[in-house]
């Protein structure tokens, strides 16, 4: 082997690491990092917004919904979309900060459009 060769072989080492301990000091960061739940828009009833909490939501899962969207039934709450009903007394069931309907549900995989929690406004009388 020549010496050229030999240097150059070498000098990848160090390379090599340096890339390594990136990628772990990167995978470290991304792990650690403090989970926030994402912000609802802010309507007229709250100006500034407000978050959904991290139980309901991973980043994605929550929405406000649009005009019946959500429908107040003597059963409880439909889910126009999926026909999936959400008793009034189930846990899932969130008061509203904003007065509005907001659906928290599961995007993808075998519980996909699942309702993880629901926010509704004061109910009807």
């Amino acid at each position: 082997m020549s010496a050229a060769t030999s240097r150059s072989a070498n000098a990848v080492q160090p390379v090599g690491r340096l890339l390594f301990f990136l990628f772990a000091v990167g995978a470290i960061a991304v792990l650690t990092a403090p989970a926030f739940a994402h912000d609802a828009k802010p309507t007229a009833a709250k100006p500034q917004g407000w978050s959904y909490p991290f139980a309901c939501c991973a980043n994605y899962d929550c929405r406000a919904t649009h005009t019946g969207e959500v429908l107040e039934k003597p059963e409880g709450y439909v889910i126009a979309g999926t026909g999936e009903v959400v008793p009034m007394s189930d846990k899932r069931v969130k008061d509203s900060p904003d007065g509005d309907f907001h659906w928290c549900a599961h995007q993808a995989g075998l519980d996909a459009g699942k309702t993880i929690c629901l926010f509704v406004p004061p109910r009807s009388y």
